[in-house]
Formats: structure tokens, C-alpha cells, sequence
């Protein structure tokens, strides 16, 4: 074997081998985790901020991969075709050909793209330097070439829908690829946090309808007789109508009060209410969190868009959306919901869908009605009688007891091979 044979086999291996390099890093880069090179590189981890620039233009970067791993492909193929048909004359071109595409898919895609997906970011961190250079190097081959792609396609705008729907996809992915109950519910807990933009304080509220108030109207003894037999510590105050909110009571304010006033027997429980904070009942539960925090509030009157009282939202109930049920001693697991022997629960009409669905694992849709007897009169048009049944939604209904407009008691079956309406 002459000694430019050698040469020339040398030479279509070294191209090979760039190849693979060029194939490996496309691969490790675009597949690392942006997440851990950022951890790395806070540390100071000198590869990781390396990648970190590069993915940082990742339309540079991808265009001097495919530059170089073009420009080795062709140039060992033709050297390959050369030194055929110097061998084999004419035929050494469907030789060379073959050859060449085995060798290229094995050796210089497959292998070192198998490889760099299984260890992305082991990949990314060996290879990041001297990308960089080569980077550098080829930036006005690449620079040319990315106008000459943006002439010809116009990019796509990247927006914040888009970018929401990708970080859920992420999510999804991390907590449907483990077997940790607690990474699981460490994904649901950041997909409750992207629900805080879609989620008002209407479906999160505890309805009006169980708000314990105290009417200002009342003696200073039974009011305080009231708050003493009361779980909560805040209380709305209204006057005439519960309507008509004058203030809300807290627990403290009243005591710190009473100390400070145990010698006056004049002294007055309502001064010592502070003023009400209302808001929307259309306000993002993402905008309530902030305003909560800004505010330094903790509790808010939900208003409707005629300025009717309709409940009140505290920071609680949004951690509740992130983090599920929050349980003190004073809580009751949703009242007004017992389960039957037969299987089935009798439901207050007042609980919400969304807290039935969140302690039975049903998915009643919350989109039109908030409370489970608003569910019933939005599925069946009218206000139903005690004693009428009903099917939707996988699940049955039957109306127990009625107090003039109101469902107060709705018994129901969770069916999952029914979905017709029937009664």
C-alpha cells in the first residue's frame, strides 16, 4: 500500500470522526438541559456558562453545525469517490457511494447521536469549548447564511402562549416520566401555579351564602358572643343589609381592643373594624395573589360587576389551588358533603364543583355554575322540585330538599358509563 493510499484512507477517517463530532454536538447541545447548565454555571462551572453562550443563539449554532458536518461529509465523500475510481474506474462510484453511506449513517449519525441523547449533558459540557471556537470561526460563513434564511422565511414569532403551553408540556413530562409520588406532586403543584392565570376568584370563593357576618346593628355582648363561638378569625360587618359591608372585624384588632379598653364601658367593637377590601369577582387568581402581596392582605370582599356582595377569597384559598387542601384545627373537610352507604353523598347545594372535585377526584365542569345546585340549574334549564332526578356528565342527581329559588340538599352517583340527561 503506497504511502498516499494511506494518506488518503487517514484522511476520510479524520473526516469521519469530525463527523461524528459535529453530529454529537448538534445532538448533546440541543438536547441538554437548559435548567442544570444554568445551576452549573451559577456555581461557576466554566462549560456551563460556555453553553450557555452558545444557546443563547441557537440559530447561529445550529447553522455552524450543519456547516461543518456538511462541509466534512462532502469533502469525505468525495475523497472516498476519488480514490474508487482511481481503483475500480467507473464502477468505484456505486462502490464508493455505498461505502461512504454506510460508514456516514453508523459512524457519524447514529452512534454519536445515540450516544449524545443518552448523555445530553456530560455531551454539551465536553464539547462546549471548542464549538465555541469553531463558532468563531466560522461566524461570517454563518452570518451570510442566516440572512439568506431570513429573506427566504420569515420567523415565527415565539409568543407567551406558546411559551406557556411548552413550559406545561415540560411539566407534564418531568411528573409523567417518574415514579416518585412526591416529584408527581411536585408537577401538579407548578401546573396549578401556570392555572393561577386562567382561575378567577368567583370559582375559588366561599359563597356569601356561608360567610359568617356580623350585623353592626346587634348588642356589643352578642356580637362578641358571636366571634367567641366562631372558627374564624376575620368577620365582614355590615349594617342595615349584608349588602351593605362596612368593615371587616378581625380577631386581634377586637382583643388588642378590649385590653386596651377594659375600664370603658363605652367602648365600641365596631371601631375597631378595619375598612373592606373588595374585589372582582372576575379577578385572575395570579392578579389576586399579587395584590394580596402587595397589599400585605390577607382577605377580600368578592363583589359582582353590579357591586353586590357575592363571598370572600383569602390567600388561603389561592395556596389551596397550588398546593391542594390546607388543614387547621378549626377546618371541617367541605361541609355539607357526607357519603352514604349505598355509596352515594348527600352535597349541600351551596359546596363548590371545584371542592367536590378536588376531595372526590370527579371532574365536574366548572365553566358555567360554581356551586353544584347552580350545576343542576344550568344542565336543566328550570329549578327542579324535590324528588326529580336527573343524568349528566357521568353523574346523577337527585334533589332532596328546596327552599323557594334555592337547591339546599342535592344526593349524587358518580356513573361513569352514563352521560345521557334523563328524569
Amino acid at each position: 500500500m503506497t504511502l498516499g493510499v494511506v494518506l488518503l484512507v487517514l484522511s476520510i477517517v479524520a473526516l469521519l470522526i469530525g463527523s461524528a463530532f459535529f453530529s454529537g454536538s448538534e445532538t448533546g447541545l440541543t438536547a441538554a438541559s437548559e435548567a442544570r447548565m444554568r445551576a452549573l454555571s451559577r456555581r461557576g462551572e466554566k462549560n456551563a456558562q460556555a453553553v450557555e453562550k452558545l444557546l443563547s443563539n441557537k440559530d447561529k449554532l445550529i447553522s455552524t453545525l450543519l456547516i461543518g458536518n456538511n462541509l466534512v461529509n462532502v469533502v469525505s465523500t468525495s475523497l472516498a469517490t476519488s480514490a474508487a475510481i482511481t481503483l475500480f474506474a467507473e464502477g468505484g462510484v456505486l462502490l464508493a457511494s455505498v461505502a461512504m453511506t454506510v460508514l456516514l449513517v453508523i459512524f457519524a449519525e447514529v452512534l454519536p447521536k445515540t450516544y449524545a441523547f443518552n448523555h445530553a449533558d456530560r455531551m454539551a459540557l465536553r464539547v462546549a469549548k471548542p464549538i465555541r471556537v469553531i463558532v468563531f470561526l466560522l461566524t461570517p460563513l454563518t452570518w451570510g447564511l442566516h440572512h439568506l434564511v431570513r429573506m427566504i422565511i420569515k420567523p415565527a414569532a415565539h409568543d407567551e402562549d406558546a411559551r406557556e403551553e411548552e413550559l406545561r408540556g415540560m411539566i407534564e413530562l418531568h411528573g409523567a416520566n417518574t415514579l416518585d409520588a412526591e416529584t408527581r406532586e411536585q408537577s401538579a403543584m407548578l401546573s396549578s401555579v401556570l392555572d393561577l392565570g386562567e382561575v378567577t376568584v368567583e370559582e375559588v370563593m366561599t359563597h356569601r351564602g356561608s360567610v359568617e357576618m356580623i350585623n353592626a346593628d346587634q348588642s356589643a355582648e352578642k356580637i362578641l358572643r358571636q366571634i367567641m363561638d366562631s372558627p374564624y378569625t376575620r368577620h365582614p360587618v355590615f349594617s342595615g343589609k349584608p349588602d351593605d359591608i362596612i368593615g371587616v372585624l378581625h380577631v386581634k384588632a377586637l382583643l388588642r381592643g378590649l385590653d386596651h379598653n377594659n375600664a370603658d364601658k363605652e367602648f365600641n367593637i365596631i371601631d375597631t373594624a378595619t375598612e373592606p377590601y373588595f374585589v372582582p369577582e372576575t379577578t385572575l387568581l395570579r392578579d389576586q395573589l399579587q395584590a394580596f402581596r402587595s397589599r400585605r392582605e390577607h382577605f377580600a370582599l368578592v363583589v359582582d360587576e353590579y357591586g353586590d356582595f357575592q363571598g370572600i377569597v383569602t390567600l388561603e384559598d389561592i395556596l389551596e389551588e397550588i398546593v391542594g387542601d390546607i388543614d387547621d384545627e378549626h377546618d371541617i373537610i367541605i361541609t355539607g358533603l357526607s357519603q352514604e352507604p349505598d355509596g352515594s353523598y348527600i352535597v349541600d347545594g351551596n359546596v363548590t364543583i371545584r371542592d367536590l372535585n378536588r376531595a372526590l377526584g370527579w371532574e365536574l365542569p366548572d365553566d358555567d355554575a360554581a356551586t353544584i345546585a347552580g350545576l343542576v340549574i344550568h344542565e336543566t334549564r328550570i329549578i327542579p322540585e324535590p324528588g326529580q332526578e336527573y343524568r349528566f356528565h357521568s353523574t346523577r342527581f337527585r334533589v332532596l330538599r328546596r327552599t323557594r329559588n334555592k337547591l339546599d340538599r342535592i344526593r349524587v352517583w358518580h356513573e361513569p358509563s352514563s352521560d345521557a340527561k334523563s328524569d
